[in-house]
C-alpha cells in the first residue's frame, strides 16, 4: 500500500476492531479511522450497565486516547463520510475535506428503526443507540410516570428488566405473539414472559401501535390499533434497526438489507470491505446464504478477519455466531443461527433454561438462560461441527464437556 493507507468509515466496535488488529498483525502503513461521535466505546452496556448505574462513559470506551496515539491510528471525530469517488480512491467528509485510501473499510452500522406513527417524535419519546440516547433515556427514567416499551426484543425487554419494580407501571407493547419472536423459541420466550410478569411488567401482545398522542406539549399515552390506550410519559422505541448502507449505495457498490461482502468481507469493488452491522456476508451458519449479524462477537471476528486479509492471510469468515442478553437477573446466551421453525429440545436443568435447536435432525444453534457452561459447550460443538442428537442433547446425562474434549 501507498502512504494513504487504510481509512475506516465507522469508529464503532467494527471500526476499531480492524483498526487495532491491523497494527497487532504489524501493519505499519496509516490507519485512519473516521467517526461522528468522540472515542470509540461499547453500545451493548448502554442497555444493560449504563442504564443500571454499574459503569460511566469512561468505562465504557474501548481504549483511551493514548492508545491511539500510541498505535499511530489517526482519529477523525465528529466527522461523517458523505460520498466515496471509487475512480480517484476518495471519500468526501461532512466537513468538505476529502481523505484518499488504499483500501477502504465500511463499518457504517446501523441505525434505529423509526416508529411510522403520528407522535413519534414527541417529547418524552426515546431510542436507544448512542450514548446521548442512554444520557437522555436515563435523566428521564428518574421523573416518568409511567413507562411503555415499543417492541419486545433486546433492548425493550433489557430497559424493561430495570425498571421493573420501581412501582411505576411498566408496559411492553409488542406486535408479535411472544418476545423476541425472531431471536429465539417458543420455550425461550416463555420464560422471560413469565420472569417479567413476575417481576411487575405488562405485556400487550398482537397489538400494533396507532399514534402517540400527547398532553402538554409530550406525550401522555400510545393508542393501540384496536382503539385502547396506554398511559405512558416516557416511551421507548426498539423495533429493529436498519443497516447504513446508503453511502455504499450511492457509490455503485451492492447493497440490500446491508452492504454485501464475500467470505473475505471484500465487496464488488476490491478496494472496498465492508464489516459488522452493516455488512450482509455469507455464513455457513446459516446454510452459506448472506446473512447481516448485529453482535459484539461479529463485530470483533470480522474486524480481525478483515485485518488478517489486509497483511496478507486470508481466511474466510467462519466464526460461530453468539450473542447475549441481561434482562433482569437472568442472562440469555445464544450461539449459532437459528430459524423460527427449527425443533426445540428443552434440556432439564436444575436453574435456568437450556433449549437445543435443530433443523434437519442438525443442530443449529442453542439458547442458554442463566446456564453459562451449556453455552460455552455450545459454542465449540457448533464451531468444531461435533455431531449431536436431538435424543442426546435431551439427556442430562449426557456431558456436553466430555463431547467437546473428546473431540
Amino acid at each position: 500500500m501507498s502512504a494513504a493507507g487504510v481509512v475506516i468509515v465507522g469508529a464503532g466496535q467494527a471500526g476499531f476492531q480492524v483498526a487495532a488488529s491491523l497494527r497487532e498483525a504489524g501493519f505499519t502503513d496509516p490507519v485512519t479511522l473516521l467517526g461522528d461521535e468522540g472515542l470509540p466505546y461499547q453500545r451493548p452496556p448502554l442497555s444493560k450497565a449504563y442504564l443500571a448505574g454499574k459503569t460511566d462513559a469512561v468505562g465504557l470506551c474501548l481504549r483511551p486516547a493514548a492508545y491511539f496515539d500510541e498505535h499511530r491510528i489517526a482519529r477523525r471525530s465528529g466527522v461523517s463520510a458523505t460520498a466515496i469517488d471509487r475512480a480517484a480512491r476518495q471519500v468526501r467528509l461532512s466537513d468538505g475535506a476529502t481523505l484518499a485510501y488504499d483500501h477502504l473499510v465500511l463499518a457504517t452500522g446501523a441505525r434505529n428503526r423509526r416508529l411510522p406513527v403520528p407522535g413519534a417524535d414527541l417529547p418524552g419519546v426515546h431510542q436507544l443507540r448512542s450514548l446521548a440516547d442512554a444520557d437522555a433515556l436515563k435523566a428521564a427514567r428518574g421523573a416518568a410516570r409511567a413507562i411503555a416499551i415499543v417492541g419486545a426484543g433486546f433492548i425493550g425487554l433489557e430497559f424493561a428488566g430495570l425498571c421493573a419494580g420501581s412501582g411505576r407501571p411498566v408496559t411492553v407493547i409488542e406486535a408479535a405473539d411472544r418476545p423476541m419472536a425472531r431471536a429465539v423459541s417458543a420455550e425461550t420466550a416463555g420464560f422471560f414472559t413469565q420472569a417479567h410478569t413476575a417481576a411487575g411488567v405488562t405485556f400487550a401482545f398482537g397489538a400494533g401501535v396507532q399514534a402517540l398522542e400527547a398532553e402538554a406539549g409530550r406525550v401522555a399515552r400510545v393508542r393501540l390499533a384496536d382503539g385502547s390506550a396506554i398511559d405512558a410519559d416516557l416511551v421507548l422505541v426498539g423495533i429493529g434497526v436498519v443497516p447504513n448502507q446508503d453511502l455504499a449505495g450511492a457509490a455503485g457498490l451492492a447493497v440490500g438489507d446491508g452492504i454485501h461482502a464475500d467470505p473475505f468481507l471484500a465487496t464488488s469493488d476490491p478496494a472496498i470491505s465492508a464489516l459488522g452491522d452493516c455488512a450482509r456476508v455469507p455464513s455457513r451458519f446459516a446454510d452459506g446464504q448472506p446473512v447481516r449479524i448485529e453482535s459484539v462477537q461479529n463485530a470483533v471476528d470480522q474486524g480481525r478477519c478483515l485485518a488478517a486479509r489486509l497483511t496478507g492471510r486470508p481466511v474466510a469468515y467462519a466464526a460461530v455466531p453468539w450473542f447475549w442478553s441481561d434482562q433482569g437477573p437472568h442472562k440469555l446466551q445464544i450461539a449459532g443461527l437459528t430459524r423460527p421453525d427449527d425443533a426445540s429440545v428443552v434440556r432439564p436443568t436444575e436453574g435456568g433454561l437450556s433449549v437445543f435447536r435443530f433443523r434437519d435432525g442438525h443442530l443449529s444453534g442453542v439458547e442458554t438462560v442463566d446456564r453459562p457452561a451449556d453455552h460455552m459447550a455450545a459454542r465449540r460443538i457448533l464451531g468444531l461441527g461435533l455431531p449431536l442428537t436431538p435424543e442426546a442433547a435431551a439427556d442430562p446425562a449426557r456431558d456436553l464437556k466430555a463431547l467437546v474434549k473428546g473431540a
